[in-house]
């Protein structure tokens, strides 16, 4: 493992980072049902720790009660969405070069773990191929938190056993990026595959394609 730079360990998100981003979907749809551009993510920054989406991320709600949820707070705002179209458009692709890019963390000896907030849905045997490659996922439907709350990244660090400076975390909400970096890990706010991964090749010194 390079020696000149104290990373142990990389942790990724895996919508916006693994996955292409949800939000395109999401304004794929605004745009067919004639909702202004970015309508779905405004709703979801009102009460963002207790919102519909936040719930379900950990787990607090089912889908149907999402589904109501999410469609009244999306009226209140003054477009009616209900939460089952939401949840149908999460699904996003693999992105192959950010796949090969995990992989070359793998071989130079770093740890790794994804830390998504996700809602439970039907297993995919793409995604699933993928999160076996971690030693570690983070799921928020899973432990009860979620990004940006501090106990998620803790939870993480505990389970890679490493502490915040010692970990690189790649993720394309710059919400979730703050706390970590208060934390001392080094963040890089992923807009585009080939970005992050430039970005992240120069800090850990490898050749990541």
């Amino acid at each position: 493992m390079p020696t000149t730079h104290p990373y142990r360990a990389v942790f990724w998100d895996f919508g916006g980072v693994i996955l292409t981003s949800p939000f395109e979907a999401f304004n794929r749809y605004e745009h067919e049902q004639g909702l202004p551009h970015d309508f779905i993510r405004s709703v979801n920054t009102v009460d963002p720790d207790t919102n519909a989406w936040a719930r379900i991320e950990r787990q607090e709600i089912t889908p149907d009660e999402f589904d109501a949820a999410f469609a009244a707070e999306s009226a209140a705002l003054g477009h009616e969405v209900p939460g089952r179209d939401i949840l149908a458009l999460l699904s996003g692709d693999i992105r192959p070069e950010m796949v090969t890019a995990l992989d070359r963390v793998i071989e130079a000896g770093y740890l790794t773990a994804c830390l998504t907030n996700n809602v439970r849905a039907e297993p995919r045997p793409d995604v699933a191929d993928v999160m076996a490659r971690f030693d570690h996922v983070v799921e928020s439907s899973k432990v009860g938190v979620r990004k940006p709350e501090p106990s998620f990244y803790e939870h993480a660090c505990e389970m890679a056993q490493v502490e915040p400076g010692e970990v690189v975390f790649l993720d394309d909400l710059g919400i979730n990026l703050k706390p970590a970096k208060a934390m001392g890990m080094t963040t890089i706010k992923v807009i585009g595959a080939d970005q992050a991964i430039d970005e992240l090749a120069a800090v850990l010194q490898l050749d990541l394609r």
